[in-house]
């Protein structure tokens, strides 16, 4: 099945039902299924006519979550196009890479968001139109990029609504299949350049099939949006899900609103990383503590009228929530509980659109795994050690056909039709899953963005004033979840040498650490923000490698006393 046809199907038995809820000007508002689909159908015939997109092309996506992002989304991959969705939090540099990577021909933009499209445009051959949509478009000017045309959102949706609206509409001339690619989603690399992972629209209604086979959705269910859509645990969990299942999505404003915007759309489902769960959990911990009579209460053991109080800050519908993203803290898991929110664990990756387990809702929460494999799922562990201890590897209908224009790559993550995680972990005899380890130097920050030392790496070996470098995660004392980004740096002695030459004086190791420490930061700007080493420790000898050349990480950590 195609995402066009799951979205087909439910706007013919649900037309006048709601499916996204979001505010606009302190306001909630609201769209049917049958509103949605006429926007989709629109910007479909917008894409064909005014920007020539045909099957197979790749068309980005750039924008924070919206309604119009979702159906910017569902356009391209309803005509048969293959949509990229880009992370607004990127920088200039990654974005390029991303959109010349993919040869994406055309870029819809959220106009609020802050790449800067005429100096992308020139470094991007493949590309021909940016359409800008969203409330603050700049004056658009044709002239400032070559071969590039600019187009403003509401004005070539008001020229195709007529033909999006009559015979032989571009949305009902193209048909995709189950094993076109609806998405490249673009994951970090080892080599320090992002793959695009192509996921097929089989991929994603596959893993909508696995995940209803695993949980209840309720017809009347509310999904809450809070994780970026461009990311695929949320895409397919909070945006293919209500779409396929019939069922409605609630946007949160921003990550400063979220208690306020679950409050008012009464989710019945919240999924969410750990640091995000956390965070409510503390608020709600903390309003507990604060509430004299709540506390004695629950202190007496008279705690269903306290839980009931909790629920009604929540919506009073909230059902399931489900952490996902990055390792959530067991102890997390079980307090949330204990307030009487039913909450679980997820897990999956990129290449598997994305979920591959996720822990079970009416069985007790199983300390340490990462939860249950889902129905039409296939695990194994490759090359076990003798405690059961191997690489966990995936199977099934949604693992991707693999990264776009990087067969290599691709040869690495299979094995014998088995997409290989990365992941060390175990199954136990019930199915479940435990990771006990990363076979990659993968680092996965609290807010379950993964971050690949070698990118990192790359981008600061740049400096003349470094030599070599290792990117390493460590965890912060007091936290238990997630880690934050360290670098151990190891001076080039000529370009020291040519700078001091430069200002005709020799500067102390105080100096130089200095030096190296304001060099790191300069050179990580290029990347996003969550990639930026906030620990920078000073190496003043080579690093010990191996025959072969590479730097042996494994013997390196980060100290506790590096600075920050």
């Amino acid at each position: 099945m195609t995402l066009k046809e799951t979205l087909d199907h439910s706007a013919q038995k649900n037309g006048d039902k709601i499916l996204m809820k979001f505010k606009r000007d302190g306001e909630w508002k609201t769209l049917t299924y049958r509103e949605f689909l006429s926007l989709v159908r629109n910007i479909a015939e917008a894409l064909v006519r005014v920007c020539h997109v045909r099957p197979g092309d790749r068309v980005a996506l750039l924008g924070a979550n919206s309604p119009e992002w979702c159906a910017i989304h569902y356009a391209i991959t309803g005509i048969a196009a293959t949509a990229v969705p880009v992370d607004v939090k990127l920088q200039d540099q990654e974005v390029t890479h991303i959109l010349s990577d993919s040869g994406a021909a055309a870029l819809l933009m959220d106009s609020a968001s802050e790449a800067n499209v005429y100096g992308l445009a020139g470094r991007c051959p493949n590309l021909r139109h940016v359409i800008l949509y969203g409330d603050r478009k700049p004056e658009l000017d044709n002239g400032r990029a070559r071969g590039i045309v600019m187009h403003d959102f509401d004005k070539i949706l008001d020229e195709t609504k007529a033909q999006a609206e009559g015979h032989g509409a571009a949305y009902d001339r193209f048909q995709p299949k189950d094993d076109d690619v609806a998405s490249f989603i673009y994951t970090s690399g080892t080599t320090g350049r992002q793959k695009g992972a192509m996921l097929t629209h089989g991929n994603f209604t596959a893993n909508f099939r696995q995940l209803d086979g695993a949980i209840d959705i309720l017809p009347d269910d509310n999904f809450m949006v809070i994780l970026p859509l461009h990311h695929s645990f949320a895409f397919t969990t909070c945006l293919v899900t209500p779409i396929a299942s019939g069922t409605q999505m609630s946007f949160v404003e921003s990550l400063r609103t979220v208690g306020e915007n679950i409050r008012e759309a009464s989710p019945s489902l919240v999924l969410a990383v750990p640091l995000l769960l956390e965070k409510v959990y503390n608020k709600l911990l903390a309003g507990l503590k604060a509430n004299r009579m709540g506390s004695l209460l629950w202190n007496l053991g008279l705690r269903n009228p306290v839980r009931k109080g909790i629920m009604d800050k929540l919506g009073g519908k909230l059902r399931m929530m489900i952490s996902g993203g990055a390792p959530a803290d067991p102890q997390l898991l079980a307090g949330l509980e204990a307030l009487g929110l039913k909450a679980r664990e997820g897990y999956g990756l990129t290449e598997c659109a994305p979920v591959l387990t996720v822990s079970p809702f009416d069985a007790p929460i199983r300390p340490g795994s990462c939860g249950k494999i889902l129905p039409e799922v296939e695990m194994q562990v490759f090359d076990p050690n003798s405690e059961g201890v191997g690489e966990l590897a995936a199977r099934g209908e949604n693992v991707m056909k693999g990264y776009y224009n990087n067969p290599g790559a691709t040869e690495e993550v299979f094995r014998d039709g088995w997409f290989l995680t990365g992941d060390l972990g175990y199954i136990d005899a019930d199915g479940y899953v435990f990771i006990t380890g990363r076979k990659k130097a993968l680092i996965v920050n609290r807010e379950g963005k993964n971050v690949y030392p070698e990118e990192v790496e790359l981008q600061i070996n740049q400096s003349p004033l470094v030599l070599e470098s290792v990117v390493l995660g460590y965890r912060p004392a007091g936290e238990t979840v997630g880690e934050q980004v360290g670098v151990i740096v190891v001076p080039d002695e000529e370009g020291i040498g040519a700078l001091e030459t430069a200002e005709k004086r020799k500067f102390s190791e105080a100096e130089i650490e200095a030096r190296l420490r304001a060099e790191v930061k300069k050179q990580v700007a290029a990347l996003a923000d969550y990639k930026h080493p906030r620990r920078v420790q000073i190496r003043w000898e080579e690093f010990n490698k191996t025959s072969t050349g590479k730097i042996k990480r494994y013997l390196y950590a980060m100290s506790e006393t590096s600075p920050e």
